[in-house]
């Protein structure tokens, strides 16, 4: 038999305002999750990443793949913060790569997705891709407000999952990659234990990041 997988997206915003500190930490911090989740037998065993970015428009950098097949991607920041493009992206990733349960054959485990931003939408069409993410509740969706110039009531709208990171700084992102991290391993552990569908408990953040309620 083999494992179903628990598939894990990245939605990282590459507009111009990451270029800089921001975009080499988010890269470092994918090259140390990647890292971690090599060590864990667990997360080796079922959990699969993919990359997507968003900038002028969104492109999938690296495909749903399992741990020990996974290359980090060089990511650039530039442009526009394209937003819908990005959650569009997301969701055709979903139609294509997920294998869904039937009768015979039991799929994936519910995604797990973290989407990074650090500003507000420049296009028209995020609320329609962020209505469909609410009504399909396809995965266990987190969003971060990365410094003070996020749109927190945008993300808002994706999920009612949003944390803040005050500081855009090489030690808060580290920090937030390593709470990744943890949310994947005990996500991977618990996924025999709990109801497909069910929304799973994450990991305490750790500080300088913080629950918008």
């Amino acid at each position: 038999m083999t494992t179903r997988r628990l598939p894990v997206y990245i939605l990282d915003d590459v507009s111009g305002s990451m270029q800089g500190t921001p975009i080499e930490s988010v890269k470092s911090g994918i090259r140390q999750l990647h890292r971690d989740l090599l060590g864990d037998p667990q997360a080796i065993e079922s959990a699969y990443l993919s990359i997507i970015t968003f900038g002028n428009n969104a492109q999938q950098a690296v495909p749903l793949t399992e741990v020990a097949m996974f290359n980090p991607p060089e990511l650039q920041a530039s442009g526009t913060t394209n937003f819908g493009d990005g959650l569009r992206m997301l969701i055709e990733s979903f139609d294509r790569e997920l294998v869904r349960t039937t009768a015979d054959v039991k799929g994936d485990w519910r995604p797990l997705v973290f989407i990074l931003s650090d500003g507000a939408p420049t296009d028209v069409e995020w609320p329609m891709y962020a209505q469909q993410l609410r009504e399909r509740r396809p995965a266990n969706i987190i969003a971060v407000a990365c410094g003070d110039q996020a749109d927190v009531n945008v993300l808002k709208q994706v999920t009612e999952n949003v944390i803040l990171m005050q500081e855009m700084t090489p030690d808060a992102f580290k920090a937030f990659f390593s709470f990744v991290s943890a949310s994947v391993k005990q996500t991977s552990q618990k996924v025999g234990a709990v109801a497909d569908g069910s929304a799973i408990t994450l990991p305490p953040p750790p500080p300088g990041i913080t629950i918008v309620p």
